[in-house]
């Protein structure tokens, strides 16, 4: 429990997701990462990019999924946002084709910023000062 800053001073906490959210979303996570590994895109943006999907969150109601997307290598996911979200009914169209579902869900894109911060403390454990406070 948690409190939540009025009246009686406690809610509940947020519920983990379901076996079902997490096996639709590890689902849509194959197909998406298989297309975007054949490449398929018209836009040139996205047919050049190497992207790879690292994780797929359902809604509880698995109407709506945050597909978090990094692309190899570099850091600029942030700029290819914007192509992906143009590219967002055809490739949920390719998910519904893909999967049994009775609705598909809408795809919304996110950056995965993860990798980028496992670098940046990699570094920091890395660097002379840490080291050397790590051995005292």
């Amino acid at each position: 429990m948690l409190r939540d800053g009025g009246g009686s001073g406690l809610k509940m906490a947020k519920a983990p997701p379901s076996q079902r959210q997490l096996r639709v979303g590890e689902e849509i996570r194959h197909v998406l990462a298989a297309f975007f590994a054949r490449r398929d895109f018209r836009d040139p943006e996205l047919a050049s990019a190497n992207l790879t999907v690292t994780e797929v969150r359902m809604s509880s109601d698995l109407r709506h999924a945050t597909v978090y997307v990094a692309r190899l290598g570099r850091a600029d996911i942030g700029a290819l946002l914007p192509a992906l979200q143009r590219a967002t009914p055809y490739l949920r169209g390719q998910v519904g084709h893909a999967l049994r579902l009775k609705f598909t869900p809408e795809l919304s894109f996110e950056p995965d910023l993860a990798l980028e911060q496992a670098s940046r403390i990699e570094a920091l454990l890395r660097s002379p000062k840490v080291a050397r406070d790590l051995q005292s």
